[in-house]
């Protein structure tokens, strides 16, 4: 887990790994529309996207879940390079000459470890791709990417190319019973 404390508050990193101003609740508050928007989703999901340390929070923890999951997706792109777009030129200058016994051994051996590295990534991230607590916090951020959105077509000085979090099927249910992850408070303070 990275130190939460370390980013500025008010700052963010998206997924690229960009630091970000964070939109503040005042900024959202002074365009009615964004602050009903807040105001419903927030009981919707049981959040107030008016409160900038909860938003900070939440926004720290999704850029956490994003740097799990392209960690994870660099270790498993590799062998599909290899295995997938690689196979191509291996049958070109390899296997095109050699007997119908190996050409069908290669196609059975490759199918079979491709079949192996999609499934080694699925169930590697099978568990936060069903934990409830990581899926509130997707749902979150999805909704709170909505709001500053309301907030910039409601006039908000807000930049164009905002971060944006994608369309993840896993961000679009909110578990209610869910806990929450407490806010870490800094070393030394009580």
């Amino acid at each position: 887990m990275g130190d939460y404390h370390a980013l500025e508050f008010g700052k963010f990193v998206d997924d690229q790994g960009t630091a970000h101003d964070m939109v503040s609740s005042a900024v959202i508050a002074s365009v009615p529309e964004a602050k009903r928007a807040a105001e419903s989703y927030g009981r919707e999901v049981c959040f107030d996207f008016l409160d900038d340390r909860a938003v900070h929070w939440m926004l720290f923890q999704r850029r956490e879940d994003t740097e799990k999951a392209g960690m994870l997706g660099c270790l498993f792109v590799v062998p599909l390079l290899v295995f997938g777009g690689g196979a191509w030129p291996f049958w070109d200058l390899v296997a095109s000459e050699k007997s119908r016994q190996f050409q069908i051994s290669f196609i059975v051996a490759d199918a079979l470890i491709l079949c192996g590295v999609v499934i080694g990534a699925y169930l590697a991230r099978r568990a936060s791709l069903l934990d409830p607590v990581i899926r509130n916090t997707r749902c979150r951020a999805r909704l709170y990417r909505e709001i500053v959105g309301i907030a910039r077509h409601g006039g908000a000085d807000i930049p164009r190319p905002y971060p944006y979090y994608g369309m993840y099927a896993t961000s679009r249910r909110f578990f209610p019973a869910a806990p929450d992850r407490p806010i870490p408070e800094r070393e030394g303070s009580s």
